[in-house]
Formats: C-alpha cells, structure tokens, sequence
C-alpha cells in the first residue's frame, strides 16, 4: 500500500523540464516557462501538455516538428523572444488541435505562409519587424488573425518607402497588391533571362556565318591561286 501511495502521490511536475512549472489548468497540464532565458525549445515538454508557455526567453528560431509531440497542445506562447526563422513545418503535428498561438513582440521580418496558413489557430504577429510582401499579405487574407492585434502587423520594410512605418492592413486598403508586384518581378525577370538566351543564339548565329564566309573566301582565294589546267598545257 505504502508503494502504490508513493506512485500516486508523485506530483506530476516531477517529469517537467527543469526550467519550466508544470501544473494543471482547469483539469489541463500546463506547461509554464516564461522568463527562463532558454535560448531554445526545451526537448522534454510532457507529451500531454496543453497549455504551453515560452515568452519573454531568447529563442530565436522554430525549427521542423519542434512540437509535434505535443498532440494535445491547444495554447501555445512564444512572444517576446527573438524568433527571426520559422521553418516551413514547424508547426507540423500540433496545427489541427492549436486554438491560440502568440507570436508577438519577436524579430521576424518574413514567414513562410505554409506554416501559418496550415493552422486553425488565432494568430497574433503584432509589434514584428515585418518586411511587406506577397506571403505576408496572403497570411493577413487567409489566416485567422487576432482582430485585436491586425492593426499592430505594420511595415517595417516595403518594395516602396511610402509604405513604411504603416500598418499592413492600412497599405492594404489603399488598394496595395504585393503580390501583384512579386508577379510582376518575376515576370520581368523571366523576359530578361529569356532576352538573354535570344541574343546568346544570335551572337552564335553571327559568329557561325561569319567564320563560314571566312572559310569560303579562304577556300576561293586557295582555288585561285592553284595553276590552271592550260598553264600545265603551254
């Protein structure tokens, strides 16, 4: 009995990460590591966490699958850290079940959309130093968006400077497309790559006609200079 007392009475915070304060939330395993100075995604985060909070540490980047083990993760918080790369699946394994995820108050200036677009999350990406483009536009449009947070998502960086400093959804308004203007840089790009290929032919062409004219005039000049035929009779 005393055994079997022992076994119950471990406190489940004894499987937790050691910067971190698992408790329960509500009858739900909450995962608390705000402040912690971790500079990366603790490894051992119980596989039943639900609630899991990151903020105010030094991370600075999601890598792949990094919670993908976490299948019952609802509530996840990374802001205020120093995040500058979110890998294209780095929410992968957790984007069905993820209800909230905060990425504020970080250091990303772009996101690949496949690995906002994948969730059913309410997103908050206010206070980042957002350069504004195509993928950020089509993040705004098609993700669910915290509607208290949208107008925080401001330029920090644009294709023009009078973009600069406004809100996305302010630029947006105002009938801006970026990704009409992506569209149109690659398919400037593409005429000047297939311009240059033309004229690499005709330059090939030129020169291939003119060391056959060189050849020729050479070969005639050789036949004129070979005595004739009534030059051997005299």
């Amino acid at each position: 009995q005393a055994g079997f007392c022992l076994l119950l009475c471990v406190p489940w915070g004894s499987s937790c990460p050691p910067s971190c304060q698992c408790t329960e939330r509500a009858g739900a395993k909450a995962v608390l590591c705000s402040s912690q100075h971790l500079e990366e995604i603790p490894k051992d985060i119980p596989k039943d966490a639900v609630f899991l909070k990151l903020d105010a540490n030094s991370i600075t980047r999601i890598p792949s699958n990094a919670f993908r083990h976490l299948s019952h993760l609802e509530e996840l918080d990374l802001s205020r850290n120093a995040i500058e790369k979110i890998d294209r699946a780095a929410f992968k394994g957790v984007a069905a079940g993820l209800r909230t995820l905060d990425l504020s108050g970080n250091r990303i200036r772009s996101v690949p959309k496949e690995a906002l677009l994948a969730l059913n999350a309410k997103l908050q990406l206010a206070n980042n130093p957002w350069h504004c483009e195509c993928a950020l536009q089509e993040v705004l449009w098609e993700a669910r968006l915290d509607p208290d947070s949208v107008q925080d998502i401001t330029c920090h960086t644009a294709p023009r400077e009078e973009y600069v400093g406004k809100p996305l959804l302010q630029v947006l308004d105002a009938g801006v497309n970026f990704c009409s203007v992506h569209q149109r840089t690659t398919d400037v790009a593409m005429f000047i790559t297939m311009f240059g290929w033309f004229a690499m032919v005709i330059v090939y062409v030129i020169c291939y006609v003119r060391h056959n004219r060189e050849d020729t005039y050479k070969h005639v000049g050789y036949q004129k200079s070979l005595p004739s035929t009534q030059d051997h009779a005299e």
